[in-house]
């Protein structure tokens, strides 16, 4: 008998019409979760983006790095890069680059690093006030190993599909726990130190090739990009995953969250005073991928006045967050953390890879 008969469904082409889900190895590759800027630029070097996204910019040029809600059709956001600064002689050890990193356990499918190791798919949409040949790679945690791809953008200020296709590597190590399986890196203009051959694994910290488009040389140059997906398999990319947005939260908060009170007595967190300090038992909203460092700012006790943090024993679901007071309540005495300034203040903690 036919499936019909028993009242399945007929799967058919799903997986070519993008009905399967947990393909994409990227989280926020459709750039719709900004918890720390809440789409604000960012130009300072060695810092987070949009969720999941990094960048780093060593050398004379700047960049600024925001949320943009100009995007292509399908889609509501994109990472836009502006250059503030151009570095117009790009020294040999000049880095600027974006970069996203994906956890080992969520690679070790691939089986990178072995003789079964797949080949994959990387697909995005990018548009540019610049044209030409750009480049990027896929890493691993060592940065001894990267495969140098290139992609080219025909027309300035249009939104153009890409994929690449890239095999497996078969050598090197790639960490499949909790630590960097894949780094996947675009290039904005690095220097010749980190040069190499394109689309072939190389045993060194390559990230393009020469001749690739620097962005970071010319000023007020744009490039945005929007929709990344890597996933398994050397066949035609398959349709972006969009997941929902609570979903898509969710696997952010294993690395970032931040809670951010909407008005003056919005309530972090409860705890116990100890005569100098204030202890606080801070549940997390997902397991973390590590146990985390926080941070606070523009926080109040609502007894006794917050100085700075004295220690933190964290877990990956938990922590006791231990704040120092003044003039606070007896030991024992119960007390809470809140915002001080409606919108402003926040707790936030950090399990980056």
């Amino acid at each position: 008998m036919t499936s019909k008969a028993f009242g399945l469904a007929q799967l058919g082409n799903a997986y070519s019409d993008g009905a399967l889900s947990n393909r994409n190895k990227i989280i926020n590759g459709a750039m719709v979760i900004d918890q720390r800027n809440a789409g604000a630029a960012v130009t300072a070097d060695n810092t987070f983006l949009v969720d999941r996204w990094g960048q780093r910019q060593v050398g004379g040029g700047s960049l600024s790095y925001q949320q943009s809600s100009t995007a292509p059709a399908g889609f509501t956001n994109s990472l836009s890069v502006t250059v503030a600064t151009a570095d117009a002689s790009i020294a040999a050890g000049d880095n600027y680059h974006l970069f996203h990193r994906i956890e080992g356990f969520n690679t070790a499918d691939l089986g990178f690093g072995s003789a079964s190791a797949q080949s994959v798919t990387l697909s995005f949409w990018v548009r540019s006030s610049l044209t030409g040949t750009f480049g990027g790679c896929l890493q691993n945690s060592g940065a001894n190993r990267s495969y140098v791809f290139q992609y080219a953008i025909s027309a300035a200020d249009t939104w153009e599909y890409k994929t690449i296709t890239i095999a497996g590597d078969t050598s090197g190590t790639w960490l499949t726990t909790n630590g960097q399986g894949i780094g996947v890196i675009y290039d904005m203009g690095c220097g010749t130190n980190f040069d190499g051959t394109a689309n072939a694994w190389n045993a060194a910290n390559n990230r393009r090739a020469s001749g690739n488009v620097q962005l970071v040389g010319t000023l007020n140059a744009t490039w945005q990009i929007t929709g990344v997906q890597l996933e398994a398999g050397d066949n035609a990319a398959t349709p972006f995953e969009h997941r929902s947005f609570g979903q898509e939260l969710a696997l952010c908060q294993r690395y970032y969250w931040k809670n951010r009170p909407s008005s003056l007595y919005t309530y972090i967190a409860v705890g116990i005073s100890r005569v100098t300090y204030m202890g606080l038992l801070i549940q997390y909203p997902q397991v973390m991928r590590a146990a985390p460092t926080f941070n606070y700012s523009n926080l109040a006790a609502d007894n006794g006045t917050l100085t700075t943090a004295l220690a933190t024993y964290a877990g990956d679901t938990s922590a006791l967050y231990q704040l120092f007071t003044t003039s606070g309540p007896p030991s024992g005495d119960a007390n809470s953390l809140r915002s001080n300034s409606a919108g402003v203040g926040f707790l936030e903690a950090t399990a980056e890879l």
